[in-house]
């Protein structure tokens, strides 16, 4: 996808970038993205029945890690936009039914024909401007079972002002305008005002990542 939907947007990604999103990750997080997400995605108490929703799902990297945990009963549903995103998926998971890729937008009303036991969003919702935050976060309230549980992993919420310089300067260079909003808001007070509760966080990278967990109640 040439043309981005949201202009300043760093998460809707150039071809070359998509081919090559793992290695990017990986060298843009210096070699540390591959273990923090395992211990991620562990912490994430899946069962062997487990109905996932991964969205803005990528190459299927998060996907490949969450269906160790699955027994024949399971299944992930991956949702994204990106053609080359999607070349990757479905060669990650030609052979397995319990994974299926649905090419369609998050941002916007999903109507699924299936609903979850927990909802996965990794890297995607610091990317789109507040009030299209808020429709991410409606479409996972809305496919998410009672007491389901919903997962963010993105960045925390930390002072810019207060960070090594370091660390600033690589912030400030390779992330968008709408990431500078994210890390200052309470998330937690957003979740809840949508019917999640039941708070539970887990940091990575100096305090810089978080997986953030909210039961729908």
């Amino acid at each position: 996808m040439n043309t981005k939907i949201y202009p300043d947007s760093g998460v809707e990604l150039n071809p070359f970038t998509a081919k090559n999103y793992d290695k990017v990750m990986n060298i843009g997080s210096f070699g540390m993205y591959s273990s923090f997400i395992k211990n991620a995605i562990g912490k994430m108490d899946i069962r062997p029945d487990d109905h996932i929703l991964d969205l803005g799902c990528g190459t299927g990297r998060n996907a490949s890690l969450m269906r160790k945990y699955l027994s024949d009963k399971g299944y992930i549903t991956g949702l994204d936009i990106s053609e080359h995103m999607e070349k990757q998926f479905r060669h990650k998971f030609n052979d397995d039914k319990r994974i299926e890729f649905i090419n369609r937008r998050i941002d916007q009303p999903l109507n699924l024909q299936n609903s979850y036991d927990k909802v996965f969003i990794s890297f995607v919702i610091h990317g789109f401007p507040h009030e299209v935050r808020d429709a991410v976060i409606k479409n996972a309230f809305d496919n998410l079972k009672p007491g389901g549980s919903f997962f963010i992993l993105d960045f925390g919420e930390f002072d810019m002002d207060k960070m090594p310089w370091f660390d600033r300067f690589i912030f400030e260079k390779i992330e968008c305008k709408y990431a500078f909003d994210y890390i200052k808001r309470d998330w937690k007070e957003i979740l809840s005002s949508y019917g999640f509760g039941n708070f539970a966080e887990y940091f990575y990278l100096k305090k810089y990542v978080r997986l953030l967990k909210a039961l729908k109640q």
